[in-house]
């Protein structure tokens, strides 16, 4: 078994051969399967600069445009991470929420494949390109926005099944912990 075999045991950097060089993950002989990953983050800014921020300006509402550049960022994902595989057909949707006791912002990205290979990277991509995004647009009254807890939720597909974040992160300040529906 090489480290870039599909059945390499978990708990080592598949991303590395033996001689510690990078290397693609071998997903070849990988079942094609429906594959969905879920992905949060937030960015944290004064309470007058959320005010600015839900209301339409000259660029547009700020959240819409930063759902729409969280989405092109998950299409175009191994453009931006090496290692990471080119994926056809991904479905993304990134959703934009105000929060007032942040105050700030919340991301959360939702993102399905019929593949190979899991879309963690493509949900986190997004949640951090559209959080970006936010800070982008608003840095002309507010340099000292925070963005953070960007963190995967749940993957489901493949050999490895469901997983779920826990619904408690032990030590985690309020503002990193997952909301609950």
């Amino acid at each position: 078994m090489t480290p870039t075999d599909a059945s390499h045991p978990t708990g080592t950097l598949t991303h590395l051969g033996p001689d510690g060089r990078p290397r693609m993950v071998d997903v070849s002989e990988k079942a094609i399967t429906t594959r969905r990953a879920v992905a949060e983050g937030w960015i944290r800014m004064s309470p007058l600069t959320l005010d600015q921020m839900v209301a339409a300006g000259r660029k547009g509402e700020p959240a819409r445009v930063a759902e729409l550049a969280g989405i092109q960022a998950a299409k175009k994902t191994s453009d931006l991470i090496p290692l990471c595989h080119l994926l056809p057909a991904v479905s993304a949707g990134v959703e934009i929420i105000a929060d007032r006791d942040l105050p700030g912002l919340r991301a959360r990205a939702v993102v399905r494949v019929q593949g190979s290979t899991g879309v963690e990277m493509e949900a986190l991509t997004a949640v951090s390109v559209a959080l970006l995004t936010l800070y982008d647009m608003g840095k002309a009254i507010d340099r000292g926005m925070t963005i953070g807890g960007i963190r995967l939720l749940e993957k489901e597909g493949g050999r490895s099944g469901v997983w779920k974040v826990s619904d408690e992160v032990e030590g985690a300040p309020d503002a990193e912990r997952p909301q609950t529906a």
